[in-house]
């Protein structure tokens, strides 16, 4: 009688760390992460083959091209892991292993950067980025606050869709796909991402317009003259039409130039570093800032 082979739990966590810590240090463009994930998968398959042959070609299917979001995307790990125990004891395919790989590239990236990058982190740093200018005396706790919350919620997210993957395996990401599930978690994760990207932006982005018309008006009832009125201040009527109309017009801007015409970010702070300053000498020259 064949005993079924396992992967034990030691190895299972060591391919996890090993991803955890080093999935971007060979990230390049022939194969993004998959150098990365190869790794991650040589404890795995050390565990359950025995020839160097099956190792060899084990270690091989899994140094091609992969990419996705590294937290959310460590469900990848865990799946293709549950799935190297089912080829090692004869129950699916190496061909099985490649499709399901290239399969999970699109769903998990999605949903990790909406979830993740968009969503998470942004959130953190406002909460951090609040609590430092709360008061000058506790400003060093934002900081603090963010080095010990950023580390241990990424290491806990991973390792519980790790766990996730591994155990629900094919069959579960299936059953997903199945019923619209995966869709729908998707496209959520992407509206609420786009939507903490726009508070964001209402909240941190400042960017103002200062021209003002100031004049000295004569008041007829007490026959006085008041100086220093604002009859215009273009600011306040943008504002007036649609609220935080500027910080969104940068926002879309960089944007554009980023994505777009790809600049590069050095190149993106120079220009916002340039328009600072001919919208601050504005400022000056029509007294706002007199």
């Amino acid at each position: 009688m064949t005993i079924a082979k396992k992967i034990s739990p030691k190895t299972l966590k060591k391919s996890f760390f090993t991803w955890f810590f080093w999935n971007g240090c060979s990230q390049q463009a022939e194969s993004m992460l998959g150098m990365a994930f190869g790794q991650s998968m040589a404890p795995v398959i050390d565990d359950l083959y025995d020839s160097k042959e099956d190792k060899a070609t084990a270690l091989h299917r899994h140094i091609t091209l992969f990419n996705t979001e590294a937290q959310v995307g460590s469900i990848c790990n865990g799946i293709v892991c549950g799935l190297e125990e089912a080829n090692a004891n004869g129950q699916c395919t190496p061909e099985l292993i490649e499709s399901v790989k290239v399969a999970l590239i699109g769903p998990t990236s999605a949903i990790g950067d909406s979830l993740w990058v968009a969503t998470i982190i942004p959130v953190l740093l406002t909460i951090c980025l609040s609590i430092a200018q709360a008061s000058p005396e506790t400003a060093w706790l934002g900081p603090v606050v963010y080095m010990v919350a950023y580390p241990l919620g990424t290491i806990l997210l991973s390792w519980w869709l790790f766990k996730v993957g591994y155990k629900s395996g094919l069959e579960g990401m299936q059953n997903m796909m199945a019923t619209g599930k995966l869709d729908a978690l998707t496209d959520a994760m992407t509206v609420l991402g786009l939507i903490v990207v726009g508070a964001l932006t209402a909240s941190f982005v400042s960017v103002s317009l200062p021209i003002q018309i100031v004049k000295d008006v004569f008041d007829g009832t007490t026959g006085e003259i008041i100086p220093n009125q604002v009859l215009f201040n273009a600011d306040n009527m943008l504002n007036s039409i649609f609220p935080k109309i500027l910080p969104l017009g940068l926002t879309l801007l960089v944007y554009w130039l980023y994505a777009k015409k790809k600049w590069s970010p050095l190149k993106l702070m120079g220009f916002i570093l340039i328009l600072a300053c001919i919208l601050t000498g504005i400022g000056y020259l029509t007294g706002v800032y007199a």
